[in-house]
């Protein structure tokens, strides 16, 4: 593989939680170095979430933190904001995601790094639109789920609203504030300028709403909830084998006329005019639908997915979550990294989404344990001889391990 394409920038991530530390992974994974800073003791809230992994790290913080290195410093002190200054000047991307303000109280925000890197890339995710009547509230995803109408679209009809099953809005976010950092960073190769990107969770959340947004607003009312099922196309989602599910996505008229004819055999289906283009089926789901499960749980599941895969229709099985993970498919594509860990030993560790030039990203770092590279990396970018690293750590202001 040739060069990384961020190989060379430098980002500084004084984020934490999700939304934040995603954004700046996507940049490591990509290729940036990664300085991720965090609080000496507690580190990142999520060193403290879901299950244990070492001493200092978890399945969630893992989840987020590849391709980084952690450096701890007290923000809280002068003397830790003032590294923290000097670290920002050496970098060309920061991302933070202090409460509204709180950046600038430390002398982090973006004028003020501004001042010392006057090309920063500089991104701040907050909750709400930093503009609007609502910056100062804190963000949080389900909170937000709830607020954006995502809630109220998931699940099915006869549930009460669903929040979906891992932190959409945070993820959501984190993606498209590494966006906007790749398109801040290709204009200052033009410009020679920094830009400040903000990014809120909840402008974020309505964009998740996609197609379902856009209906509602044409109803000017919720669009029905549809569960595992397509709002748009019939027949599009879970369905009951014999013996166990299976998905299927007939997405146009052909299929489903192979669908009725060579896969249930109910070619009086594909023939009726209630069902012969997928605007009418969706009219009609209701009375289609129950012929279709009828059919569909009278067969095995894989002859199903035989028939369906034989005359072209989407189709596929529904795993468990581990079953997917350890799955020859997964295996296959390089999706699950074993790295090595100080204290267990080994560690899963998800492998970059990405491939360029016929390869995959690498995990060039693991998630790192809480403050490994505080040591290098001050010495490194800042030149701090052993006595004053001693000096600050003897102060509290940093803690190397």
């Amino acid at each position: 593989m040739s060069g990384l394409p961020l190989a060379g920038v430098r980002v500084l991530d004084l984020s934490r939680v999700l939304a934040g530390p995603l954004c700046a992974q996507v940049l490591g994974d990509l290729g940036a170095e990664v300085i991720k800073v965090e609080h000496p003791k507690r580190g990142d809230d999520t060193r403290d979430w879901g299950l244990r992994v070492g001493d200092t790290e978890t399945a969630y913080f893992n989840s987020m933190n590849r391709n980084k290195r952690s450096v701890t410093v007290d923000l809280q002190s002068p003397e830790g904001q003032a590294l923290v200054r000097e670290l920002a000047a050496q970098c060309d991307v920061v991302v933070q995601n202090f409460k509204y303000g709180g950046a600038e109280k430390m002398g982090l925000g973006y004028e003020q790094v501004k001042a010392v890197k006057p090309d920063i890339v500089y991104c701040s995710v907050s909750g709400y639109d930093r503009h609007g009547p609502e910056a100062r509230r804190p963000g949080y995803d389900l909170v937000i789920q709830g607020e954006a109408g995502l809630m109220a679209i998931n699940g099915e009809p006869t549930q009460q609203p669903l929040k979906f099953g891992v932190a959409a809005v945070d993820m959501f976010t984190g993606m498209y504030a590494a966006q906007a950092v790749l398109a801040a960073l290709f204009d200052r190769l033009r410009t020679g300028q920094g830009r400040h990107v903000e990014m809120a969770l909840f402008d974020c959340g309505l964009m998740v709403s996609a197609y379902y947004g856009l209906e509602a607003l044409l109803m000017q009312k919720d669009p029905p909830r549809y569960g595992n099922a397509h709002p748009s196309i019939v027949p599009y989602g879970v369905f009951d084998a014999q013996d166990g599910p299976l998905i299927i996505a007939v997405g146009n008229n052909a299929q489903f006329e192979r669908f009725c004819t060579e896969v249930i055999e109910r070619p009086d289906l594909a023939a009726d005019e209630r069902y012969k283009t997928n605007l009418v089926r969706g009219r009609n789901r209701d009375t289609l639908v129950p012929e279709l499960h009828k059919e569909l749980r009278a067969r095995p599941r894989k002859l199903l997915l035989q028939r369906l895969s034989a005359v072209g229709i989407p189709c596929g099985e529904v795993l468990g979550l581990y079953e997917a993970l350890t799955s020859q498919r997964a295996q296959d594509a390089g999706l699950v990294t074993q790295q090595p860990h100080p204290l267990a030993g080994r560690m899963d560790v998800m492998a970059p989404p990405y491939r360029m030039d016929g390869e995959r990203l690498p995990v060039r770092l693991p998630p790192p344990v809480l403050g490994e590279g505080t040591r290098e990396v001050l010495q490194e970018l800042l030149g701090l001889d052993k006595e004053r690293l001693a000096q600050l750590e003897a102060q509290g202001v940093t803690k190397t391990r």
